[in-house]
């Protein structure tokens, strides 16, 4: 008897949600087309993977894989279970409702807010050429010394103050440049990596020796450069970036050498961005991630740091002096895959080193080709690289101008992972080391290592991708290095 009785309500159930579908399904294709109601389907969006500007790499330094995101999805089903059993009574209007819902106008989605991260130290003020005695005088005024170095590269005390009480941030910058004859002061300036916040993870699906083939065969890369060891050793590359990863074996052949961070107290940065640069410029040829310049040597600094969320940054103060560590190891090129403010005593900096015969390069930026020149790039004296992708095309992120030099892969550059194995990855942080080794072989044919003549030298052998002549998207144009190993 139970059986039956079960087996009739069964039947009736079935039978009522059949008179009551049976209508709204017959309604569908009207109510469909009419414009009235939509399906309530959700749509997945894809994902550039470079939404992060300037922030940079910013990922933690664990194992590189794809991290799962299924943890809140068991308690979700349970929760919608629960409420289905408690609306039996209601299941075939709450499947009416599920099917169609009336498309009624809500509230607009609030716009997505970029974080606006801090360009400056909000009570700090940096300062060459004091004497002893122009510094006590502020001392007494209410400066507090923070720090205080000596800076070879300039042959001047670099003083770092935190501004007294009473007094703007501006005032306070030239109040201390009052302070002598020949004293040159700014704001403490942050500078950040330009590379993309996300990596693009993907395996290579092609092979040249491996897929970083692409970038080389798009700027000529001369094969001579790793046959013929004339072309690439003994140059020293300087490196101002984030951590690296010196246990990578894209490192395995010992030619990285990594100088103490003058960075101290604060949380130290992640080694994504640095071993990536690092890898496009002398990766290991028997690893996953050959670079260009196989018998170069790196002298790299970590000069950032990680601030308040992740935020990973340098100030001025610590940036200049970690390109004065490198510039005593005697190196002839630096890298710097990093943009930020202009700041008066980074650019007397890169003056005396273009002054030295040192060849710095620098990134155009990820804030859009709106937004106004970062720096160090922007400096006259300062190599500037924008990126492209590998049909030609400009990052759609990178910064213009009259002051890009040269365009460089860019877009999905094949690079060493933080910890092991290798990836692709976007931004004009990764055009700058292709552009770093180009300098490389050209000051070997040069007489004098002159920052006008090795920017001639690019200009002579570039492809012209723009408009006719040097333009504010590529400047002179592609990179080409096949006619710079002389």
């Amino acid at each position: 008897m139970r059986k039956t009785a079960r087996k009739r309500r069964t039947m009736f159930r079935n039978a009522l949600a059949i008179m009551v579908l049976t209508p709204a399904l017959a309604l569908a294709p009207t109510l469909l087309f009419s414009g009235q109601y939509n399906f309530a389907v959700p749509i997945a969006h894809a994902d550039d993977g470079d939404d992060g500007g300037d922030n940079g790499d910013n990922g933690d330094d664990g194992d590189d894989g794809d991290d799962g995101d299924d943890g809140d999805d068991g308690a979700n089903r349970g929760g919608n279970r629960g409420d289905g059993a408690r609306s039996g009574n209601n299941r075939g209007g709450a499947i009416i409702q599920r099917l169609f819902r009336r498309n009624q106008p809500g509230p607009a989605p609030a716009p997505a807010q970029s974080v606006q991260l801090p360009d400056r130290s909000p009570d700090e003020v940096l300062a060459t050429g004091l004497n002893a005695a122009e510094v006590e005088s502020l001392v007494a005024l209410g400066y507090t010394i923070l720090d205080q170095q000596v800076l070879t590269s300039i042959d001047s005390t670099f003083v770092r103050f935190r501004v007294r009480n009473g007094i703007s941030l501006e005032a306070a910058r030239d109040e201390v440049e009052a302070a002598g004859n020949d004293v040159n002061a700014d704001f403490n300036h942050y500078y950040r990596p330009t590379a993309s916040s996300a990596a693009v993870v993907q395996e290579a699906v092609f092979r040249c020796e491996g897929p970083g083939c692409a970038a080389k065969r798009m700027i000529g890369w001369p094969l001579e450069a790793l046959s013929n060891r004339s072309c690439s050793s003994n140059v020293r590359i300087g490196l101002i970036d984030t951590g690296i990863n010196p246990d990578h074996i894209a490192f395995n052949h010992g030619r990285l050498e990594l100088i103490t961070s003058p960075v101290e107290g604060l949380r130290k940065s992640g080694r994504r961005h640095g071993t990536a640069v690092a890898s496009i410029l002398i990766g290991s040829q028997d690893s996953r991630t050959p670079g260009l310049l196989p018998d170069a040597t790196v002298v790299a600094v970590d000069a950032f740091y990680r601030a308040g969320g992740n935020d990973e940054r340098s100030d001025a103060y610590t940036l200049v002096r970690s390109v004065d560590l490198v510039r005593q190891r005697n190196v002839e090129i630096i890298n710097m895959s990093l943009s930020g403010p202009p700041n008066t005593i980074l650019e007397r900096l890169m003056t005396d080193l273009a002054s030295a015969g040192v060849i710095v390069v620098a990134a155009a930026g990820n804030r859009g080709p709106k937004a106004d020149p970062v720096y160090p790039a922007a400096y006259p004296n300062v190599i500037a690289v924008t990126a492209v992708d590998n049909n030609r095309r400009a990052y759609r992120r990178a910064g213009r101008g009259s002051h890009i030099d040269i365009a460089s892969p860019g877009v999905e550059v094949w690079i060493a992972a933080s910890v092991r194995g290798a990836r692709f990855a976007t931004g004009t942080s990764y055009a700058v080391p292709f552009t770093t080794a180009a300098v490389a072989l050209a000051i070997q044919g040069l007489e004098e290592r002159d920052h006008q003549q090795v920017v001639a030298a690019l200009a002579e052998h570039a492809i012209d991708i723009g408009e006719t002549g040097r333009d504010d998207v590529f400047g002179y144009g592609l990179l080409q290095a096949s006619g710079l190993c002389r």
